[in-house]
């Protein structure tokens, strides 16, 4: 008797699918771009049948021409993204903060488009480099489009607009040999860091796991600037937005990241889309610090300075509404390659603030866009129509979509009936904050600006013991890769600013001493006159003993849902045990895998078929969250027959995964490493399901590392 298909529903899908595409064929006759009718697309037209291609084939042309031009100009950052469509839904009005209706109308579903990305690196590096991640997110409201255009970090390496180019010219690939691709271990982008303390609070948390996530359904997005809310009134509120993923947050360690890299570049965006498509519909809360006009001085930092977090100890997040990503693009590049994110693109009730970073990306978006895009029409690009009817006497340019009418193209006017007409602000047009100024012009920035240390030892502080020695062992890995000593050592002065004894564990490993000095006053080296002091790194404060909200060792740790376990069985294996866990994992959308010798199907001990879901010469163990071996005699005697089963198991064990084995499979762990450590709160040989679920819920059990890191896999 043969086991019934895992997914009926799925199964039912792909024939539907099938049946649509066999619809679409025999109703959708090949075109050229004119909707000329077309009998033969594998030829071009010849003088005779091994004669010379003739000038005169348009078909030839239309085709090759449009190839010839089909990529556009990747992003100068982020340019590997992936995206998702789906839906945001307020939860609780909040008018005494925003007239905006996307936060005070319950009853809408305001759609989203979200685009996730790493920075560094160009469209065809990997998902799992060390990097910041974008996280933008395009709301289709019915006042207009709003652009929130930030990262899974709160904070940016730069204070000011001005220094972009540099920074980033720092971290991409140095210029006279293009080395390295999408990663920061190397000598400019030190050279940079060590010049420009400000850089010091983003690039600690370059050097945390925040940098390497387990998915992109699994890490914070934050707004990084702080924004104006404005209500009804005309008074304003601070906020900094954030968004909180149901599932937790979560990250790799930096083996599983560069054996992911060879194993499955792709290992984000393909986790995303076959979320997705499997109905497991990724979701984050979004929440909002919110700080009263009257409070903008009261804090040891300055709210304007992006460099800068606001401890959540300090200022709650409060939750008021839930992001869901239910749709996969139907084109990659037409959706996700051709959104345009804006900053400045907003909505009445949220204005900017005079953040000096967020003040230059207001220019330098639009201007990035109007180079990738080639036409100030972007907006005309399906992907970046807002959902409302748009009028206004813009005209032509290039690739004009639409077919303005009238005799009009200006303002104020008689014969168009003076349209489009203007709108009051007391029926819902966009109205600047009042903001009240009175300064000189001067090319400079606040006094306020350079606590430089004070925000990176606090994140520091907040991190587990595991978190910190990732840290370490990430500082020393970049700064080993960099070639000249006097880079490494104003580093390891920079970062003993930070914290003595993380700078103490760099130096160790990389064979040299924390410098007491260093060769160049650092308001020099940041472009000051060496005569103004105004730019000195302020002393490191302790405004806050820890912030618990920082480190991922406090996060959501109650669900298995989408979590991917890898099933190592072959024929003969135990289906009892197997049915067990599966009653247990499968109720609450974890993935059990089969990993089998062989492709195809393999039969268990009831005789019954089950889909294999990868052979094991296919897969790593660094693809999968956890570990299951159900035992059976004979499953058992063809597993210990590939050496590959010992290396997978071993490191899951290094990697700090949860790993079950029932019956026979205790047989399996006495070849690998794991029956040395069969103490441990997250192995399980013959145990209860139910805690096997728990544990892999927990994602990891960092209090193994220390002991199993010297495990050779």
């Amino acid at each position: 008797m043969k086991n019934k298909p895992k997914n009926k529903q799925g199964n039912s899908k792909k024939v539907d699918q099938l049946t649509k595409v066999v619809k679409d064929y025999q109703e959708k006759p090949l075109t050229t771009n004119q909707g000329l009718l077309v009998n033969d697309t594998n030829n071009s037209l010849k003088a005779g049948e091994r004669g010379s291609t003739l000038l005169e084939d348009f078909l030839l042309r239309e085709k090759i021409t449009n190839f010839d031009h089909e990529r556009i100009p990747e992003r100068i950052v982020h340019a590997r993204g992936s995206g998702a469509h789906g839906f945001f839904e307020l939860y609780e009005p909040i008018p005494q903060y925003s007239k905006a209706g996307i936060f005070n109308d319950t009853k809408r579903k305001t759609p989203v488009f979200v685009r996730f990305s790493t920075v560094a690196g160009n469209k065809g590096s990997t998902d799992l480099a060390r990097d910041v991640r974008g996280f933008a997110v395009k709301f289709y409201t019915e006042e207009g489009t709003w652009d929130l255009v930030g990262n899974n970090m709160p904070i940016f390496f730069i204070q000011d607009a001005m220094k972009f180019p540099d920074l980033v010219h720092s971290v991409k690939p140095e210029p006279n040999r293009e080395i390295p691709q999408a990663a920061s271990a190397h000598d400019t982008f030190y050279d940079f860091v060590s010049l420009t303390p400000e850089t010091l609070h983003n690039q600690i948390w370059l050097m945390s796991d925040r940098a390497i996530p387990r998915s992109y359904r699994m890490m914070e997005g934050f707004g990084i600037h702080t924004f104006r809310l404005i209500n009804d009134k005309g008074e304003a509120h601070f906020v900094k937005f954030h968004w909180k993923p149901l599932l937790g947050v979560h990250s790799v360690t930096w083996d599983e990241a560069v054996k992911i890299s060879g194993a499955d570049s792709d290992f984000h965006r393909r986790d995303l889309w076959d979320a997705i498509e499997a109905g497991q519909y990724p979701e984050w809360e979004l929440g909002v610090q919110i700080v009263p006009e009257k409070d903008e001085h009261k804090f040891e930092f300055d709210l304007l300075d992006p460099t800068k977090l606001i401890p959540e100890e300090m200022v709650a997040v409060q939750i008021i509404g839930k992001m869901t990503l239910n749709k996969n693009p139907e084109n990659f590049f037409a959706e996700t390659e051709q959104v345009a994110f804006l900053p400045g693109h907003i909505v009445p009730g949220i204005d900017f603030t005079n953040d000096p970073l967020l003040q230059g990306r207001l220019f330098s978006y639009r201007d990035t866009q109007l180079s990738r895009l080639g036409s100030p029409n972007f907006h005309q690009i399906p992907i970046n129509r807002p959902i409302v009817e748009t009028h206004n006497n813009q005209r032509d340019a290039h690739m004009q979509m639409a077919i303005p009418k009238g005799q009009t193209a200006y303002f104020p006017n008689t014969l168009g009936g003076g349209c489009p007409h203007l709108t009051k602000i007391a029926d819902g047009a966009f109205e600047h904050y009042e903001e009240k100024i009175d300064a000189k012009k001067i090319r400079s920035r606040s006094k306020s600006f350079t606590d430089y240390y004070s925000q990176p030892a606090l994140f520091y502080r907040s991190l587990s013991k595991s978190e910190q020695n990732h840290v370490a062992d990430a500082y020393s890995f970049e700064l080993g890769k960099c070639t000249h000593p006097h880079i490494q050592e104003r580093m390891l002065y920079l970062i003993a600013q930070i914290d003595g004894p993380l700078s103490k564990k760099v130096a160790d490993k990389l064979g040299l001493k924390v410098p007491k000095t260093v060769n160049k006053p650092i308001n020099q080296a940041i472009g000051a006159d060496v005569t103004d002091g105004r730019f000195e790194p302020a002393p490191k404060k302790n405004y806050l003993d820890q912030s618990p909200a920082l480190s991922q060792a406090n996060t959501k740790f109650d669900t298995v849902a989408s979590r991917q376990i890898a099933v190592l069985a072959a024929n003969g294996f135990s289906m009892k045990n197997f049915k067990a866990i599966k009653s247990v994992f499968g109720q609450d959308g974890a993935q059990l895998k089969i990993v089998a010798p062989h492709g195809g199907n393999i039969k268990c001990d009831e005789n019954m078929e089950h889909p294999v879901d990868a052979a094991i010469m296919t897969t790593e163990s660094v693809l999968f969250d956890a570990i299951y071996i159900p035992g059976g005699e004979k499953s058992i005697k063809a597993l210990l027959k590939e050496g590959k089963y010992i290396k997978f198991i071993n490191e899951g064990l290094k990697h700090c995964k949860a790993i079950a084995a029932d019956g026979e499979a205790e047989r399996l762990l006495k070849e690998t490493f794991v029956m040395d450590h069969k103490n441990d709160t997250a192995i399980f040989i013959n145990g209860k399901p139910a805690e096997f679920k728990k544990a892999v819920a927990h994602h990891r059990n960092w209090a193994r590392e220390d002991k199993v890191k010297d495990i050779p896999v």
